[in-house]
């Protein structure tokens, strides 16, 4: 990680010094564009307080064309005069002798290279995660960092696109500024549509899973993240009506601080809620990938993860999917390899059960056909952690190949309570009803915003710092 770090900064430092000396060669002269007229015209140069020369005069593309050369800093207003109608230029002759057009951060001659070294910085970066996403899985699919890299990979392909698109009608630092700082605001608008049909379908979910679970609190987590997500997208409009209201700021006053403050804040809620539903996709991405995911066809065991069972001792239909499929895999494995695996049904008696779930499955798994050698059961676990750490005691052998059989949408839970205990397992889930999905989303959501907080929190950090820098060359701009 650390030579990855170091080989983008090396990347951003050359890229840097290019950039500036490029701009620092080129641009000292400038052609500005105006629109060609079919009658004369007379050039005129007012120099207000910066001064150029006039080296060359051209028409091309149905452009007339005039090139002109830096002599002092300050300000100049070049026109092309007609009979009945005049374009205008303004040009800013900074220090350094660099001429911008129409603003102090204006478009200047092949300074097109920042965003375009900007593409390169975020494209190389894209490039390292997508390695150390690949590196990651390889080693390990059922990792939070897996969701992590995928969140920020997505969120960064945003923004590449957003400032490919401005260099195609590339119109200065400060436009490339404010179109990175509308796409905040664009990512958020674009995404909503997704995020407001998503939180009505959590929503019918959740009433789907409260009337078949019950109501609990882990029941209402997709609700609650629905509800939050809508209302910080419309956060911002809110806090404009607050800023009216209230007057303190004033927030049309481009010399003044209010608008600036309004654009920080405004951007940064932005930002913060595209790169959270990011995150929502990424998880949702590996949580698919993960039930895709075929284990290797080389297992010693094969670990079926317990739920509650009917009164009468017989497995549910959720209960039966995970064994049907535990059954399907060994059958499979048996067919092409010739090697059998031993059986471990998981999980203990509830209170309100009349055996074990371990007991219940061993039950329907000797139905089956499955010899009493063949199974091993756990019957004390009390939830997955149980299920998979008192499973994997009773294995009690390291260097074994272990696959676990659940329901599809739990797959990727299982998995990195697997890898919380340090045990590597692969995983397989039969299929169910899409309202389980939705709140096991949600819930490896959460639990990624919290195993990778620090890494959330720099990403944060960082959107925050780069927000400042944009906000501040603006009101530079607009105050000089």
């Amino acid at each position: 990680m650390k030579k990855n770090i170091l080989k983008l900064s090396l990347l951003i430092l050359f890229l840097t010094l290019i950039s500036f000396a490029v701009i620092n060669i080129f641009g000292k002269t400038y052609t500005a564009t105006f629109r060609e007229q079919n009658e004369e015209h007379e050039t005129e140069l007012t120099n207000e307080s910066g001064e150029v020369e006039i080296i060359e005069e051209k028409k091309e593309n149905n452009k007339y064309l005039i090139k002109v050369k830096s002599k002092k800093p300050g300000i100049v207003f070049l026109s092309l005069k007609y009979n009945d109608y005049q374009e205008s230029k303004i040009l800013y002759i900074h220090k350094s002798m660099i001429i911008t057009d129409n603003t102090f951060f204006g478009k200047s001659t092949f300074s097109e290279i920042i965003p375009i070294s900007l593409t390169i910085i975020l494209a190389y970066s894209i490039f390292l995660l997508i390695k150390k996403y690949k590196e990651s899985i390889n080693a390990n699919l059922y990792q939070y960092k897996n969701i992590a890299y995928l969140g920020i990979i997505i969120y960064l392909l945003f923004f590449t696109i957003s400032i490919i698109i401005s260099i195609l009608n590339y119109q200065g630092l400060l436009a490339t500024i404010n179109d990175i700082i509308n796409s905040a605001s664009k990512i958020s608008i674009m995404l909503f549509p997704v995020v407001f049909v998503s939180f009505a379908f959590v929503t019918i979910s959740n009433l789907k899973l409260i009337i078949k679970e019950g109501l609990s609190l882990k029941n209402l987590f997709g609700l609650f993240l629905g509800i939050f997500i809508c209302i910080s997208t419309w956060l911002p409009d809110i806090l404009y009506s607050i800023l009216l209201k209230i007057q303190i700021v004033n927030i049309y006053n481009l010399n003044g601080p209010g608008p600036y403050i309004y654009n920080f804040f405004e951007t940064l809620i932005h930002l913060t809620i595209a790169y959270l539903e990011c995150l929502l996709f990424g998880t949702i991405i590996l949580a698919i990938k993960s039930v895709r995911k075929k284990p290797k066809y080389n297992k010693d065991y094969i670990i079926i993860l317990g739920c509650k069972i009917k009164k009468d001792g017989t497995l549910p239909p959720l209960l039966k999917g995970r064994v049907d499929k535990a059954l399907e895999f060994r059958n499979k494995q048996l067919n092409k390899t010739g090697k059998d695996l031993i059986f471990i049904p998981s999980g203990g008696k509830g209170h309100d059960e009349i055996i074990s779930e371990a007991e219940a499955m061993k039950k329907y798994l000797l139905s089956q056909g499955i010899k009493k050698e063949k199974i091993m059961i756990e019957n004390k676990s009390k939830n997955t952690y149980e299920n998979i750490n008192f499973s994997n005691k009773i294995i009690n052998n390291k260097n074994s190949n272990i696959c676990f059989s659940t329901t599809n949408y739990h797959v990727l839970r299982a998995g990195l309570i697997a890898t919380e205990q340090g045990i590597k397992m692969e995983g397989i889930g039969s299929n169910t009803k899409a309202y389980f999905w939705i709140n096991a989303f949600i819930r490896e959501f959460i639990g990624t915003l919290y195993s990778e907080k620090k890494k959330h929190i720099l990403i944060v950090f960082l959107i925050i710092i780069v927000i400042i820098i944009m906000v501040g060359i603006t009101y530079i701009a607009n105050n000089i």
